[in-house]
């Protein structure tokens, strides 16, 4: 009988070869894509719910303001004309006025370009952005009561609640990252960061 052991090997090693080309290709085209939207877009900027990436919501956004219009706290603006590219698209500044998590996102279902789509489950999974609690800032790690940014937050205690000893506890995999509670924070700077996710 044949000994199989050659040719196994050599099925192997044109497997790991393919694997590590598949890989390697796939990280370049994300640094390809990271690279331009940098070119594109001078600075990131937090989207509205449903955005899709970057240079493709650029592509396929008309900024008609249907999305503006239908926003009930007036958080989705313009993008300001040293914005390169993206002026004029929507985009928020949570400083200004976060997004107020809307149950139903009437700005995704509004968009007639699908620049931003509705998400299957909406809220459940979906990020806006990222929170990170600092708790050098924050007064409830000072021994002070606080407990601000729990009752602002839309979501909840799925995302934000105090514990037993009063500090603020993020529950990543409930926060949306909106921003209400890096807002209405009493510390300045706020006790609470938000990140491009």
């Amino acid at each position: 009988m044949a000994d199989q052991s050659g040719t196994d090997f050599l099925v192997g090693a044109e497997g790991d070869r393919r694997k590590f080309l598949r890989e390697t290709v796939g990280r370049l085209m994300e640094e390809m894509v990271r690279r331009t939207e940098r070119r594109v877009v001078p600075q990131r900027m937090f989207r509205p719910p449903g955005a899709i990436e970057e240079v493709a919501f650029l592509a396929a956004c008309t900024r008609c303001g249907d999305c503006f219009d239908v926003c009930p706290v007036g958080a989705i603006v313009r993008a300001p004309p040293e914005a390169g590219l993206a002026a004029g698209t929507p985009m928020i500044d949570p400083e200004l006025q976060p997004c107020t998590v809307c149950p139903d996102m009437p700005c995704a279902k509004v968009c007639p370009t699908e620049a931003l789509e509705l998400p299957e489950r909406l809220w459940e999974g979906y990020r806006l952005a990222s929170l990170e609690l600092v708790p050098e800032r924050c007064i409830a790690f000072q021994e002070v009561d606080c407990d601000v940014c729990s009752r602002v937050c839309p979501v909840g205690e799925k995302a934000l609640s105090v514990d037993d000893g009063g500090k603020p506890v993020i529950r990543a995999e409930g926060c949306v990252g909106c921003g209400v509670c890096v807002r209405a924070c009493v510390t300045t700077p706020a006790s609470l960061k938000l990140h491009f996710t």
